[in-house]
């Protein structure tokens, strides 16, 4: 039976999100005086859009998205956030943003060390929306991204059927301890639990440098011989598996599932190094992270909202390469 090669819901809602209901309403807030006096002059919003790493490599189509809410909604949207998973460096940037700020969305680096600053910036009267990764312990108006646990649900059986239900995986993260790296393992393993066959050897923490990365993965499956597939968790471990197995020719024997459309990705979907790879809409969830916090403040009621889970194959994947 062929993976599946339609794109399910990258453009619609489609997945429940595990996260509670977050229907949130401004008649229920107590916006900030300076934020209300500017909405009633019609003066441009300043909001702050801070992502859990600005440097690795799927931060771009986050900003791409921001910029295009910027530009469409009439706002002024800042994509901001640290050089590494560094929760204290996003803590700080934003601590000194809390009196500029008109609006917070927040990607974090960490659930427990974020959620408490969260509060804080509502308590202040400041709007504040999550996406790519969500703070459910915090009390953010709404989560704007994928359903983390939905999706790794999906890459976990996208791998049992490339393996027809029997082999030996790695499961490679390039941040174990993330919450957003926790979610997707744990769904990923649901899924593959359900494959008697199906043993996950082990859980690669890569870090996230490019050669680190591939040299994690090499020494692993030189440790490994008898590995039969590797299922990254994000964007940036999927290529590098992929072209571990395209140096080794070793596509017949050795199966990668991943995460994102990277150039790379692509690339090795298109040659057969790579089985599936599973998008998350970037651009779409930067774009929502803002237009969420406009439509709030306008008096819109906002909820969560779902960018879904698009899933590639050598089959479908010509539509990225279209556009």
């Amino acid at each position: 039976m062929k993976l599946r090669n339609v794109i399910l819901a990258t453009a619609l809602c489609l997945l429940p999100l595990q996260q509670a209901a977050a229907e949130s309403k401004l008649a229920d807030f107590p916006l900030a005086e300076r934020i209300k006096a500017k909405v009633a002059a019609g003066q441009p919003l300043d909001i702050y859009v801070s992502y859990h790493d600005v440097s690795n490599e799927f931060a771009p189509f986050m900003k791409a998205g921001v910029a295009r809410a910027a530009a469409e909604d009439k706002v002024n949207a800042n994509f901001i956030g640290p050089v590494g998973a560094d929760a204290d460096g996003q803590i700080s940037e934003i601590e000194t943003l809390m009196g500029k700020m008109d609006g917070l969305a927040i990607s974090s680096v960490s659930t427990d060390a974020l959620a408490p600053l969260i509060d804080r910036v509502l308590a202040a009267g400041i709007p504040v929306v999550t996406f790519n990764t969500d703070n459910p312990d915090s009390k953010r108006l709404a989560f704007a991204g994928q359903d983390l646990i939905q999706s790794g649900r999906e890459a976990g059986a996208l791998m049992a059927k490339t393996l027809n239900g029997k082999g030996k995986v790695i499961i490679t993260t390039i941040d174990a301890a993330a919450q957003w790296s926790i979610d997707r393992e744990n769904g990923a393993r649901e899924a593959l639990k359900k494959e008697a066959g199906i043993e996950v050897v082990q859980t690669l923490n890569t870090g996230t440098d490019p050669q680190k990365i591939y040299s994690a993965i090499e020494n692993a499956m030189l440790a490994n011989p008898d590995i039969d597939g590797i299922l990254s968790l994000e964007c940036c471990s999927t290529p590098a598996a992929g072209t571990w197995v395209e140096r080794n020719k070793a596509s017949d024997k050795v199966k990668v599932v991943g995460f994102d459309l990277l150039d790379q990705t692509v690339q090795l979907v298109e040659s057969g190094n790579i089985q599936a790879t599973i998008d998350q809409a970037p651009e779409r969830q930067g774009f929502e992270a803002v237009n969420l916090i406009v439509k709030f403040v306008k008096g819109e009621t906002i909820d969560n909202l779902d960018t879904g889970v698009g899933v590639y194959t050598k089959d479908n994947i010509g539509e990225v390469t279209k556009k």
